[in-house]
């Protein structure tokens, strides 16, 4: 017996209504929360010049966007006050993020745990390949931040997602606390953070299970190129080879076999020029250009 019409309108109604509170919350909501590229301006800096131009779109010349990823206590707003301008005025798509905050603690970053910080990597590139339309990114870090990317590479899936990985003074085998208390010295606050607690600064001790479980198998993956720079004025990330990687496709420099009158140290390294001009050369290989004290970005 077919259904009253009553009964049809009532059941349609209904349907309607679970369709719209579907529509309404859940697929807006799912639709909201998996937006790539909005989960990855959260994670912008702000105040970077040359920086997290969302509409920028690779050329043929410079056909990946480059991330900065900062190192411990910094952001991105003020590790890179150099280097991304530079790198935009070159023409690339440069973007930069700021990671690793923990409750309670103003101001300082990157002092969550590697791995949860390595998420928020994650997140970011994945926003910065969809608001680009690239299909990889090459990343440039300092300090822990060219450390870090390595288990984004190693364990998130990174590896399919970054072409080259270019680390400035990068923690890549540990440092001593000693070494973590010089950096924390040059931020307000960070000692105390230091001593009170701080998981990426534990993580980066030299013998770490973070860095254990890191370098287990080798320093690099397959199908990404590496490049370290380093200098021997380093009191922070000492002794500074233990900055160097090994492995296929691994590209180690010393600014002083470049330029024996360099003095950056571990923080300056990533305002020097002749660094810079590393990273250039590292980022366009094709067009690379010797270095030297002359060098500039």
């Amino acid at each position: 017996m077919p259904p009253r019409p009553r009964l049809l309108r009532t059941l349609c109604l209904t349907a309607a209504a679970v369709l719209s509170c579907v529509l309404l919350t859940g697929v807006s909501t799912a639709a909201h929360a998996a937006d790539p590229v909005d989960a990855a301006k959260a994670l912008a800096a702000p105040g970077v010049p040359g920086a997290n131009d969302w509409s920028c779109r690779p050329s043929a010349a410079h056909p990946r966007p480059v991330v900065l990823v900062h190192g411990t206590f910094a952001s991105g707003s003020v590790n890179w006050l150099t280097a991304a301008p530079a790198l935009a005025a070159r023409g690339y798509c440069v973007f930069a993020l700021t990671y690793g905050e923990v409750p309670g603690v103003p101001v300082l970053r990157a002092v969550a745990p590697v791995a949860s910080s390595a998420g928020q990597l994650a997140t970011f590139v994945t926003g910065v390949l969809a608001a680009t339309n690239a299909a990889q990114a090459d990343l440039v870090g300092h300090s822990q931040g060219g450390m870090m990317p390595r288990y984004y590479l190693k364990f998130l899936g990174g590896a399919a997602k970054v072409h080259t990985l270019v680390g400035l003074a990068p923690s890549n085998h540990g440092t001593t606390l000693d070494g973590l208390a010089t950096l924390a010295a040059q931020f307000p606050g960070a000692l105390d953070l230091l001593n009170s607690g701080c998981p990426a600064c534990v993580d980066q001790v030299v013998g770490s299970s973070l860095l254990t479980t890191l370098n287990a198998g080798g320093d690099t993956v397959p199908g990404v190129s590496y490049t370290v720079i380093s200098s021997r004025y380093d009191e922070v990330v000492t002794p500074y080879a233990t900055q160097f990687l090994s492995g296929s496709g691994v590209h180690n420099v010393l600014l002083q076999n470049l330029c024996p009158t360099d003095v950056s140290e571990h923080v300056a390294i990533a305002f020097d020029p002749v660094a810079l001009h590393e990273v250039e050369n590292a980022l366009d290989p094709a067009h690379a250009t010797p270095s030297n004290c002359l060098s500039h970005g």
